[in-house]
Order: C-alpha cells, then structure tokens, then sequence
C-alpha cells in the first residue's frame, strides 16, 4: 500500500448536512453510480466525529479502519464509531446506501435505548455484518422508507426518521448478536460498558483504575471485581489497551515523534513510555512503526 503519511494530528472530520435537504444530525444518500472522490481524499487518515454505515450490494473498494485493510464485499453491512480511524485507498463503482448520523441525534431518543443497541455499543469492535437474501431485502426496504422520507421532508420528518431507525438498528443489533456473540443486560455489563465508555473519554489524562471508580462512585475493588468477571480481562487491562491502540494509530499514520506521541496520551515521561509501549507491544514505538509501515507499504 502507498502510504501518504499526515505529519499533523490526525483530522477529525465534522459531519456534514446535505445542502438545505438535510438536517444538522442525520444524513442518507442511495449509491447507484461511480462517486467521484478527490484525489486529495485517497490515502489521508482521519477519523469522523459521527457513525458512518455503507449498505454495499454490489461492487469493491479498499478501505482501512484503524490498522486493518477491508475489501468491501457485495451484500455486506460495513459500520465505523467516531473514534476509529478511517482510510480510503481505492473506490469503485458501489452500489448500496451510505447514512450517517451524529450522538445528537441518538439522543433525541428520549428512551435512550438506541445508545444501548449492540450495533451502537460496539463491544466486539466489529465492522461488518454478512447478510444472507432475505436481510439484504429487509434491509434495503428499510433504507428505501428513509431515503424517501429525508427527501420529502414532510410534517414531524425527525420523528419518522428517529422511528425507522429504531427499526434498522434493532434489526441490524441482532445481527451483530448472531455474529459476534450475545450480550447480558445485567447491571453487572452496565458497570463495564459505562467504564469503557468513561475510558474513551479520559484515557488521555486518567491511568489509573481509582480515577475511574470515583468517576462512576464505585470502589476501586468493586469495579475491578465486576470488569474482570464481565469481560475476562482486569480493569487496568483496559487502559492499557486503549492506550496502546492510540499508540498504534498515531505511530501508522502520522509522523509525530516517540515523544510527542508520549505527552499527547497523557504521558510525562517519554522514557517510561517506551518501556510501557514495549511491555505490552513487544517493540519499541520505533521498531513498531518502521515493522507496520514496511509491512503495508
């Protein structure tokens, strides 16, 4: 893969309405035709600050999330969450639909269940869902009622969005269930995903499992007991790894050095990052970056 290397912080792309058709939250559009891409948006990492989903019956394009390279696949759903970082490599004729949409407007559903969803929620990381006939006609069906409705625009249009979309995400949630694996509404899992929901958000500044007890008013012991249990790994694993994560992307796709990388994930000393980087990577930051690029290069 040629590689085109952002020598500043990875761009963190807005959402975007649609002209005077759409509205400042949600957005969808029905691809039946080549997109004509700039070249300019080919081979620059960046993340969105919105979730994206691609409705792909037919046709193939490259695209990488995070460190992973995916060839789109006819009769496949692709999605992607804010925080993950996106690269567009190569795109060809594509026929589907593409929506997206923002936390805003998630959160004018006044149950909140949306937030909750599997397919919203994302624990397993996932990115694709295989559909057989008769989801990809469900599905399409779906699409179609809204991509009418967004257009219309007619009286309590939000509400009939808001309403249709409950019905995709729940639909396409059971799949992410049979895919990657149910999950227990228990009080229990709450704990762990409101903790992975508060490291997202803090990782940069709070290291320490107490800094996240005190954030959900649990004791430390408590919250360590209930994270390992739910999710098999100890609660300072998690920091850890979404450090490491952060650490990856930024040494793939920037150019900023070792020490800079350092200070941005809330570290003060860039020596004792590289020891951490290399306790749980098994290479240094250097020797990742010069490995990950020379492997995709």
């Amino acid at each position: 893969m040629m590689h085109s290397y952002a020598d500043t912080i990875i761009p963190n792309y807005a959402f975007e309405p649609e002209g005077t058709v759409g509205n400042a939250m949600f957005r969808i559009n029905r691809n039946d035709c080549i997109v004509n891409y700039r070249k300019s948006d080919f081979l620059v990492p960046h993340r969105k600050n919105y979730y994206f989903m691609a409705f792909v019956k037919a046709g193939s394009s490259r695209h990488w999330i995070d460190m992973k390279p995916y060839v789109t696949q006819p009769n496949t759903f692709y999605f992607t969450v804010p925080s993950q970082v996106n690269l567009k490599e190569e795109s060809n004729p594509m026929n589907g639909a593409v929506l997206t949409f923002t936390d805003d407007f998630l959160a004018t559903d006044q149950s909140g269940s949306l937030k909750q969803l599997p397919i919203i929620q994302n624990l397993h990381n996932g990115h694709e869902l295989v559909l057989n006939p008769a989801d990809v006609s469900y599905i399409d069906d779906v699409l179609e009622k809204l991509i009418v409705e967004y257009n219309t625009r007619s009286y309590m249009q939000h509400h009939m969005l808001l309403a249709q979309m409950n019905v995709l995400l729940i639909y396409l949630s059971r799949l992410y269930v049979q895919q990657f694996g149910t999950q227990q509404p228990s009080q229990e899992r709450q704990v762990l995903k409101n903790y992975l929901s508060k490291i997202d958000k803090h990782y940069t500044k709070k290291h320490e499992v107490a800094d996240y007890a005190s954030l959900l008013n649990l004791s430390a012991g408590h919250l360590s007991e209930v994270v390992k249990e739910q999710s098999g790994k100890s609660a300072i694993t998690h920091i850890h790894d979404r450090l490491v994560l952060e650490a990856r992307r930024l040494l793939f796709h920037t150019d900023y050095s070792v020490k800079e990388i350092a200070f941005q994930l809330g570290f003060e000393d860039a020596s004792y990052f590289n020891r951490f980087f290399k306790r749980l990577v098994q290479h240094t930051p250097v020797d990742y970056r010069t490995s990950i690029r020379k492997m995709y290069h």
